[in-house]
């Protein structure tokens, strides 16, 4: 991994903890999932895994630290290898698919998430299922998010990498 990468990786992970901190008074909505999968599409499964820790570790710094951090990296991590694959698979992936695949994001990041209960409670079900207005508005909003970011984080990352290698490579 190189310095323009981890560059590219500590710009994103300032925008994911900013926009999770602006956006903590909507309950589960906030812009981190879709900077994963943003980043995973992109740059890649690794960079997403990488983006996923620094995240978590950082904004829960910010709001808060817990079991549920352990529950968060794994969720995010799996999200941001899966979208790292798709990147892979497809040299421009379908906005469509893209968005497809961000609101499922938001159910499987609470299914996820929801297990932080069963670890201390023995009770999954009940807490999943009353939680799923909560995973709506996630799904709802890594759509918006990824609406907003998505052309506009890929432009610039395309438009800096021409210019990059237009020049002499020194790393």
């Amino acid at each position: 991994m190189n310095t323009y990468k981890l560059t590219l990786i500590a710009i994103l992970a300032a925008l994911a903890v900013v926009g999770r901190y602006w956006f903590a008074f909507l309950p589960n909505v906030q812009p981190v999932t879709a900077i994963i999968i943003i980043t995973g599409v992109i740059l890649g499964p690794g960079s997403a895994l990488l983006l996923t820790v620094i995240v978590v570790f950082v904004s829960n710094m910010l709001l808060g630290m817990g079991i549920w951090a352990v529950w968060q990296t794994i969720s995010w991590g799996v999200i941001g290898i899966i979208s790292g694959w798709i990147g892979k698979m497809f040299s421009r992936p379908p906005f469509l698919l893209l968005l497809i695949f961000t609101v499922f994001s938001g159910y499987f990041y609470g299914f996820i998430i929801s297990l932080t209960t069963y670890q201390i409670t023995g009770s999954f079900w009940p807490y999943y299922i009353s939680g799923l207005p909560f995973d709506t508005n996630h799904a709802i909003g890594n759509a918006v998010f990824l609406v907003l970011f998505y052309p506009l984080i890929t432009y610039l990352m395309e438009n800096y990498a021409l210019h990059r290698f237009a020049v002499k490579d020194t790393d």
